[in-house]
């Protein structure tokens, strides 16, 4: 160890995430906090990505994804196409209750959950990252149906492990890096609260993580799922279709009472 001395009269440092005082506040708040009723969930996935916005350089990822899609054929053809779902829940009703398409009315929709996490954009996406944000919104809930993650807080780690893994057996490490922030702080927040607060949980979380990297290491790309061509398929041969192997649904919604100190 040794000192190191600066002029400044902030705090600083070589991270540009340490740097930045709005995300220090927000990894103490919502890695050490209990879980509050004042405070939902999503309010905290909401500002930790107004806050990575600030942080992230989005050209920069946009030129590495660029050179992603030459270097990794499959993703030339989904960055080319830049496609933006534009189904409705009134477009489900036909679907039987067993697919896809059924199994999203039945526990997205009419469980009250918004189909548009992300509002669809009025034009086109006009670069590369702004396309994956967009179309990451849009196939989140998709993925904890198709990776097997129930629509609860503790459900929460299988889309996000299967992420962190997934995008690095498919992209190169910086990019997948850069890709992975948000799904970083996102786990890390559930698993530190769930240690120090609601130990009695704590096997669940492990192996809610654990589902979700063997899903991530398993499957195809997941991030480049078009979910909206299987939405007439029964639930198995939909995930044969989009690449999805390794998934195994398991209910944590009761263990995710007991993390919200509903129980």
């Amino acid at each position: 160890m040794r000192a190191v001395t600066t002029e400044s009269s902030v705090l600083v440092s070589s991270s540009k995430y340490l740097n930045h005082p709005r995300l220090r506040d927000w990894v103490a708040s919502c890695t050490l906090r209990r879980s509050g009723h004042d405070r939902p969930a999503t309010a905290d996935t909401h500002e930790l990505n107004l806050i990575l916005r600030e942080i992230q350089d989005y050209d920069r990822i946009d030129e590495a994804l660029r050179a992603g899609a030459r270097r990794t054929p499959c993703s030339t053809p989904w960055l080319g196409e830049r496609f933006i779902s534009t189904f409705r829940a009134a477009d489900l009703g036909g679907y039987a209750p067993d697919t896809l398409g059924g199994t999203f009315l039945r526990e997205v929709v009419q469980k009250g959950y918004s189909i548009d996490i992300v509002p669809p954009p009025a034009e086109v996406p006009s670069s590369h990252m702004q396309f994956f944000m967009i179309r990451n919104g849009q196939t989140h809930d998709f993925e904890h149906l198709l990776c097997g993650g129930g629509l609860d807080f503790i459900g929460e780690l299988v889309p996000y492990w299967a992420r962190l893994v997934n995008l690095f057996r498919h992209l190169g490490p910086e990019l997948a890096g850069e890709l992975c922030v948000f799904s970083l702080f996102g786990q890390m927040r559930l698993m530190s609260r769930g240690l120090l607060h609601y130990p009695q949980v704590w096997m669940t979380l492990v192996e809610t993580m654990e589902r979700g990297i063997r899903v991530g290491r398993e499957s195809g790309p997941i991030f480049m799922m078009k979910c909206e061509d299987a939405l007439h398929l029964p639930m198995d041969e939909a995930r044969a279709a989009l690449g999805v192997r390794g998934a195994a649904f398991v209910d944590t919604s009761a263990a995710t009472a007991i993390y919200e100190e509903r129980a």
